[in-house]
């Protein structure tokens, strides 16, 4: 921070002040309704105050916090710096000598603060505050639903692909289990079995009315049949159990490693962890592309005065939140990668930014 003049230090804080105190009033805000909805839920599983106030909401605000951050961030920015050149104190700095581009050092140093703050978040505070306050949500509110869907197909290594017809979570069985094992391209190995049921104990899948055929050349194949087999592969039941809200638990070394695995096996349930993936870091670059945005509009004088620059900010936080969330459909249905689609708020956002920086001192 060397190289900061009273001035800078003065706008940083003001936008850090600001910042968290609108983050405060919100957050508290939101958990007072929150309480509102759940209490019922409270009194009937007669859930802990200590437990309702360390592993829910201390685990909730975090969350909150860094999903919401990119409006505070608008809003913040709008608030105080329409304030500023209501009071005329933008004009005095820039008739001291004092160009628009140095004017918004503070800003970008500020910009640059929160955003550490919320990839520290992402990437190592949530995920470990979602694994707490998700299994609060099992235990005292809600038990999460599972969709499994149908005709699902694995590849486990480079040979062996799994098909499963369907599996069932309340007895962890798998139906119309389908093992194939190939070599240099050519099926040496099909293992057929009419249910499959997963032992969390051992780890193995206990086959039932089982059939294996063996390929040979030519007219040699070797055909085995029974009733009970017992084997072990690298499919879990918590494969089947992954979801949106599972995967936000995941640490990012954890993260990686389930992207990983779930392309390798094919798997399309692999987008919703992309999802997460590029959410943890295009959500701090956005505080950047907002800060600016920001600073351009609440910089010139309006006739409504604060008001019409906070309802503009209200508007375009809002559809920055909305479009964020409506690129995850691009991803789920396979319309754009994910490094693409999720960013793409960003992206326009930006060229925004700029069009705007540059009319700004005009």
């Amino acid at each position: 921070m060397m190289g900061l003049k009273r001035l800078d230090w003065y706008i940083i804080g003001k936008f850090m002040s600001t910042f968290f105190m609108s983050l405060l009033l919100i957050v508290g805000i939101v958990i007072i309704f929150d309480v509102s909805e759940k209490i019922d839920d409270f009194v009937r599983t007669d859930a802990p105050l200590n437990e309702i106030v360390f592993d829910y909401y201390m685990n909730f605000v975090p969350y909150f916090m860094n999903m919401y951050s990119p409006m505070f961030v608008f809003l913040t920015v709008i608030f105080f710096t329409s304030k500023m050149t209501s009071n005329s104190e933008v004009i005095a700095i820039l008739s001291n000598g004092i160009s628009y581009h140095r004017m918004m050092v503070p800003y970008i140093v500020s910009a640059a603060l929160i955003a550490l703050l919320s990839l520290g978040l992402g990437l190592w505070v949530i995920p470990k505050a979602n694994d707490t306050r998700v299994q609060f949500e099992q235990k005292y509110i809600k038990r999460m639903k599972v969709r499994t869907g149908h005709d699902m197909h694995y590849k486990l290594e480079d040979n062996k692909f799994v098909y499963i017809e369907s599996f069932s979570t309340y007895n962890n069985t798998a139906y119309n289990f389908t093992l194939e094992d190939f070599s240099e391209g050519r099926l040496v190995s099909k293992l057929s079995a009419e249910s499959a049921r997963y032992d969390t104990v051992s780890g193995a899948w206990h086959l039932r009315n089982w059939f294996i055929r063996d390929y040979g050349w030519g007219l040699q194949d070797q055909v085995r049949s029974g009733q009970q087999l017992d084997t072990v592969i690298s499919l879990t039941r918590d494969d089947f159990y992954r979801n949106k809200f599972t995967i936000q638990r995941l640490n990012q070394k954890d993260l990686d490693a389930l992207i990983e695995t779930q392309i390798m096996r094919g798997d399309a349930s692999v987008n919703q962890a992309l999802i997460e993936k590029n959410n943890r870091y295009s959500m701090p670059f956005s505080a950047f592309i907002l800060t600016i945005i920001g600073v351009a509009l609440s910089t010139k004088k309006r006739r409504g005065g604060i008001g019409w620059n906070i309802a503009i900010g209200i508007a375009l936080g809002f559809s920055y939140i909305l479009f964020m969330q409506f690129s995850e459909m691009f991803v789920i249905t396979d319309t754009l990668p994910a490094s693409i689609a999720i960013w793409m708020p960003n992206y326009l956002y930006t060229v925004a930014a700029v069009v705007l920086y540059i009319l700004a001192p005009k």
